[in-house]
């Protein structure tokens, strides 16, 4: 990781919203075709000294959030301050397997990566929320070819982490019952926009979907904590996303696509209005002027439809 990296998060005064400035991100080596070039990923399963089984998790040498700067705040009209914390790279160890190919017991484990990891990093002091988050394809932002998983762990509780906080709260302040909740009820009720569930999970296309074929994994049982996924909740969750994303690669031709956990922040509260889960987007379409400047996604497939469509591929 290099000393001279000067990552920063800068305060927009208009919108409010935090941005990260880490410039040498621009250094990441550029995508590789799948099973081709050399990897920079696969030397540590093809190494002798360094094969650590079937997954291994190292620091990102391109971090944008690292421990190599300290300062305090900014004030006045241009606000700044350092983008410390952490950013780990998950990686398994084929190079050419997606998580829609792996086996139960195979993604159980890279399910148990995630939670060990979250739960050693929530013990750092300089950290407050942890995003644990899937780039597949060059789209979809993965600049190495080679399947991996990334955890940014940040002292920030703002921006896109703190908005669906403050949805759920107001939610419960307002009915007294988990918005998450309420949602799988009716949509477990209803059936129209759901893609696949078992005894703990449920995989739907969410109502207003951001972009089509966006679907939701949620747990059926209340729970504010990723972390705390039991072991049989585990084995459900492994099984309803291998499936899901086995779905999208048959039936829309192996998109690109990202997904990405939301949990509760680990800031010593509670935040037991909250309910987690795992959100997969698609690369079904790309956003242009209006998504970008008004702030308002247009999708091209309702999402009743793209659950309809998902139901009947079969994998």
């Amino acid at each position: 990781m290099s000393q001279k990296i000067n990552n920063e998060l800068r305060l927009d005064p208009v919108s409010g919203d935090w941005v990260v400035v880490a410039s040498g991100r621009a250094k990441r080596p550029e995508v590789r075709p799948r099973g081709g070039g050399a990897c920079p990923f696969c030397v540590y399963f093809t190494n002798k000294e360094a094969a650590l089984g079937q997954i291994v998790v190292i620091p990102n040498k391109f971090p944008a959030f690292s421990l190599v700067r300290r300062g305090l705040p900014s004030s006045g009209l241009f606000q700044k301050m350092p983008a410390n914390g952490f950013h780990e790279v998950v990686i398994t160890k084929s190079h050419t397997k997606s998580i829609a190919d792996f086996s139960l017991d195979e993604t159980i484990e890279l399910l148990s990566v995630y939670q060990s990891r979250y739960l050693a990093l929530a013990k750092e002091k300089a950290v407050n929320y942890i995003f644990i988050f899937h780039n597949h394809g060059a789209s979809a932002g993965a600049s190495i070819a080679h399947p991996h998983s990334q955890i940014i762990a940040t002292s920030l509780v703002d921006g896109g982490f703190l908005q669906p906080l403050k949805a759920a709260e107001k939610f419960y302040q307002q009915n007294k019952e988990c918005l998450y909740c309420s949602i799988n009820q009716a949509e477990l009720k209803g059936q129209e926009r759901i893609v696949a569930e078992n005894s703990n999970f449920v995989a739907l296309c969410p109502f207003a979907s951001k972009m089509s074929f966006e679907i939701m994994i949620a747990p059926k049982k209340h729970s504010p904590r990723f972390e705390r996924i039991t072991e049989e909740e585990k084995d459900n969750l492994a099984d309803i996303l291998r499936l899901t994303l086995a779905k999208i690669k048959k039936g829309l031709n192996n998109p690109d696509y990202n997904f990405y956990i939301r949990t509760a922040p680990c800031d010593n509260k509670e935040h037991n209005s909250f309910h987690w889960h795992l959100t997969i987007l698609p690369k079904t379409q790309t956003w242009a002027g209006f998504e970008l400047g008004a702030g308002m996604e247009i999708i091209t497939t309702p999402p009743e439809q793209a659950a309809q469509y998902l139901r009947k591929v079969k994998v």
